[in-house]
């Protein structure tokens, strides 16, 4: 899951004493609102197309070379590397150079978001389930019995603090697509399931009909 695996290699470069117009032309071809600029192939920065605004169209790039983004990834980086900075600068492609600070080749965000499929499982056959719950009640042990006394395994899980609420979200990825039981199972054991996707994407309408059946018990 190297960058190299990814990257492409065959693309026109853009240099320094090129002009706005011919950066728009590329940008508009490969439909990107970014693309690195060279000198003599030593890579200077990306730049973004809102900055080619503020000039005129033969302006060269050399008078927006302030405005460029100096952000890159090695060959060598794990690929994730790449998709947190596209993530973190919102980049429509992420620059690869090597250790000397050549331009080597770009990643779109179409091969990062190839990437993120494959490395999170999307890609394999099977159902997934999304808990929540307090950082301090994860226990991948208890996870995992539950799911294999159903009669099934993971074979995908990651987790990730939602920002809304500061709770974790845990995404697992099992190898059975009649996931049902497993939700119930979870349920059972009041683990909050938010949603699931077996054939389809279903909401947690299971729990919300119970405790709307609970209170109106207790009325």
């Amino acid at each position: 899951m190297l960058v190299q695996e990814y990257k492409r290699t065959y693309y026109p470069i853009l240099q320094l004493t090129d002009t706005a117009k011919q950066a728009i032309v590329l940008m508009e071809d490969y439909f990107v609102e970014h693309w690195p600029v060279c000198t003599n192939g030593t890579f200077v920065g990306i730049l973004n197309r809102d900055a080619l605004a503020s000039v005129s169209e033969e302006a060269s790039l050399s008078e927006l070379i302030d405005e460029f983004i100096p952000v890159a990834v090695l060959n060598t980086d794990f690929i994730f590397t790449a998709v947190k900075l596209a993530a973190l600068n919102h980049l429509t492609l992420v620059p690869v150079v090597t250790p000397e600070n050549i331009l080597d080749g770009i990643v779109t965000a179409n091969d990062l978001l190839r990437a993120t499929a494959h490395y999170t499982g999307i890609e394999l056959p099977g159902g997934t389930i999304v808990l929540q719950m307090e950082r301090k009640e994860y226990s991948f042990g208890e996870i995992n019995r539950l799911v294999e006394t159903n009669d099934a395994f993971i074979t995908q899980l990651n987790s990730s603090i939602n920002s809304n609420n500061g709770l974790l979200d845990v995404i697992i990825k099992i190898n059975k697509t009649e996931i049902s039981d497993v939700v119930a199972t979870f349920q059972r054991y009041e683990y909050n399931v938010l949603y699931y996707l077996g054939d389809e994407w279903y909401t947690n309408e299971l729990k919300d009909n119970y405790n709307n059946l609970m209170n109106y018990l207790n009325v």
